[in-house]
């Protein structure tokens, strides 16, 4: 199976201090045994990088150049497709904002949701559950 990142999640699973890193981590784990592939949006590492760095949110931050290296890592691996907002995507988050009468808030999401029901993922690995639910689509899979 394939299952979407989302930006939570691998926050999580990559700042030790972050309170569902140990969960999230066992998860990634679980899921690469049984041989799932996990999906990769580069808007995700685009967000990745602000929240890492980010010392109001971390008594620890990461330094940009090693956010940087991290999030090279996760984009090559061996176990990550990249996916990317194409048309279709792009039509398809239009369309849910106004099905679903999103406001500003929801559009990182639901460019994210669209862009991985495209590329024909419908799990998504998520501390956020709630931001995938409203599409009817998704199976979330948390830590």
């Amino acid at each position: 199976m394939i299952h979407g990142l989302d930006t939570g999640f691998l926050v999580a699973a990559e700042v030790s201090e972050h309170p569902a890193h140990f969960a999230s981590r066992a998860k990634l784990d679980e899921l690469i045994a049984a041989g799932d592939t996990l999906a990769l949006a580069p808007q995700i590492l685009a967000e990745f990088l602000h929240v890492v760095t980010d010392s109001k949110r971390f008594s620890s931050p990461l330094a940009m150049p090693a956010a940087i290296d991290l999030a090279e890592q996760w984009w090559t691996a061996r176990d990550v497709v990249p996916v990317f907002p194409n048309d279709l995507a792009t039509r398809q988050f239009l369309a849910w904002m106004g099905q679903h009468f999103l406001g500003r808030k929801r559009l990182l999401d639901t460019l994210l949701a669209a862009t991985y029901w495209q590329a024909g993922v419908s799990s998504i690995l998520t501390t956020n559950p709630s931001d995938f639910t409203v599409f009817g689509c998704f199976q979330c899979v948390t830590p």
